[in-house]
């Protein structure tokens, strides 16, 4: 239980007490005090009494012996002060625990979050940084805290377009194919299918057609889909590694995995009388989602032709999650423009009885990335940003700031966890929901809330120890808390729980970044006013236990993130 949590726990017995049943106290951080309790007011005007008697009557009632003070201010706040040995003794608890005095969850869920999702036979590309990035900052908070989780790489790879490349593949010949694979240029033999599917309509028949004979499992298409597949995979894990990501090739679950539950699904759905014919297309239509002529708006399953929708694979997707994987919570990191298309497959899936209470299916929707013109970034030329082109710029431009002195093994290392940690957090530390600039000068910054700067915190911190060649105590009775840089240090460091718990619900990662920066400048002001090494006796091992357990929590935070802590710089 963090302190929050405690002062919360203290303070509803005594608020029951005055309300004859259960009142929130709304507890929070204030700058006037330690904590600022905000409940008094409304349940004032619910006894209709002055708010101030029933502040006096709360404290009356409260048991905060040994743990804090409590004065009211203003109409009927109450404003806290945690004592100081409160504060000791609770830091050193959690300087003891690995975990940092955060339990593992004791009902935990099964998460499959659905995140990065390239499409074969196509380069990544900026537009994929944020939901990879974002969604494995969510499965490594998750997994942490000892949730399920099922990383859930949704590839496109079915459809229209593996008509179109397996037909330019057939159009080639087995020489001409296997050379086009071998060159290893997805994105040129995608722009060269596209740019036939486009000028010539007797291809593009061809290829509609091959789609259908591909979904029928037509050998010698499925083997061309399968090489396709293949070079697609080996090219999307060397980004992953790149980027420093936990997606594996067991991670992998594309589209055409669901095919053979593509008819059971039309199927099921026609016997559960959601499915419609128009035309000969075959539909579902979500209550309440209608088009700006009040008309109710479809998920296509079966296009006229046969073939499946993508909607019919969004839908079969939902239901083997929570039908077969028996999820508890679903999780869809995708972009902000997609946030109706989910919902009316969320909502079908609801109307089919696949998402019940206490299920549930979020849409974990982002921004875009902008150039400085504030427009979607794009490269001088105009083109599309390739992912693996950014990551390999951000590296160079961290390796130009390390200083000569630094090893070359090591350096590229540094330069490695310093680039691809400031790409990660400017994304991270941005609301996801809206949209940022992206600016090299700020993310690579030694100033302000950047990773670097929090590496940079991280190894300062170590260095204190390399320097006085010593530990911290492992197992710390107490921790001394007189000066207030020291105070203020502890009530961030003991906040990291409850930012942990918050952030696993909202998946608004920006408020860890935002705890995180907090952490490192509160350090900086502890440092400058408590001297560590020049100090001696309890008072030394006690600062020493404030140094250590602020770079664990620098280190885990940052680790949650997805974001490396090199221990020199």
């Amino acid at each position: 239980m963090n302190l929050e949590e405690l002062l919360t726990e203290r303070l509803a017995r005594a608020f029951e007490a005055v309300a004859g049943d259960a009142a929130d106290p709304v507890v929070r951080r204030s700058t006037h005090a330690d904590f600022q309790v905000d409940g008094v007011l409304p349940l004032a005007r619910r006894l209709g009494r002055p708010p101030r008697d029933v502040a006096a009557d709360v404290l009356l009632h409260a048991d905060l012996d040994g743990l804090a003070t409590a004065a009211i201010s203003g109409p009927g706040y109450i404003n806290l002060r945690v004592a100081d040995t409160a504060l000791g003794a609770l830091l050193a608890t959690i300087a003891a625990d690995e975990r940092l005095g955060v339990p593992r969850v004791a009902d935990p869920d099964i998460v499959p979050i659905d995140y990065s999702a390239p499409n074969v036979a196509k380069e990544m590309h900026v537009g994929h940084l944020r939901s990879t990035v974002i969604g494995d900052a969510a499965a490594r908070l998750l997994s942490w805290l000892g949730h399920d989780v099922i990383r859930a790489n949704h590839l496109g790879d079915w459809g229209t377009p593996f008509g179109m490349l397996i037909e330019h593949l057939l159009d080639l010949g087995d020489a001409g194919a296997a050379h086009e694979l071998s060159v290893g240029d997805l994105s040129g033999l995608y722009q060269a299918a596209r740019l036939k599917f486009d000028d010539d309509e007797d291809f593009a028949e061809r290829a509609r057609e091959r789609v259908v004979v591909l979904q029928s499992g037509d050998e010698a298409t499925l083997a061309l889909w399968r090489r396709l597949v293949t070079e697609s995979e080996r090219y999307f894990l060397s980004v992953y590694d790149k980027l420093g990501v936990t997606l594996t090739s067991e991670d992998f679950r594309g589209e055409s995995f669901y095919n053979d539950r593509l008819e059971p699904l039309v199927e099921e759905l026609d016997h559960l009388g959601l499915l419609r014919v128009s035309g000969r297309t075959r539909c579902v239509f979500p209550a309440g989602f209608v088009n700006r002529d009040e008309e109710p708006m479809p998920i296509i399953v079966r296009k006229r032709d046969g073939g499946f929708g993508y909607g019919a694979t969004d839908l079969a997707t939902i239901r083997y999650r929570t039908q077969e994987l028996k999820a508890t919570r679903l999780l869809y990191v995708v972009g902000l423009p997609q946030r109706q298309h989910f919902e009316m497959v969320y909502q079908t899936a609801r109307e089919a009885g696949w998402l019940a209470d206490p299920v549930t299916a979020t849409h974990v929707g982002f921004g875009s990335v902008l150039g400085p013109d504030g427009k979607m970034l794009r490269t001088r030329a105009g083109g599309t940003v390739k992912l693996v082109e950014l990551l390999d710029e951000a590296v160079s431009r961290a390796e130009n700031m390390i200083g000569p002195d630094v090893e070359p093994d090591a350096r590229a290392e540094l330069a490695r966890a310093v680039g691809i940690g400031a790409v990660k957090y400017a994304d991270l530390s941005t609301d996801r929901v809206k949209d940022y600039v992206f600016d090299w000068d700020r993310m690579l910054a030694f100033e302000g809330n950047t990773a670097p700067y929090l590496q940079y915190a991280h190894t300062r911190i170590r260095s204190i120890f390399r320097k006085g060649g010593m530990s911290a105590p492992r197992e710390p009775q107490t921790v001394i808390v007189t000066e207030d840089a020291e105070r203020a240090l502890a009530l961030q460091l003991l906040a990291f729980g409850g930012v942990v718990h918050e952030v696993a619900e909202s998946l608004r990662f920006h408020k860890l970044t935002t705890y995180l920066y907090g952490v490192a400048t509160a350090f900086t002001r502890f440092y400058e006013h408590c001297p560590v090494l020049r100090s001696a006796g309890e008072v030394r091992d006690s600062r020493l236990v404030l140094c250590d357990l602020t770079a664990r929590t620098l280190a885990r935070g940052l680790d949650l993130l997805g974001i490396a802590t090199p221990d020199r710089m």
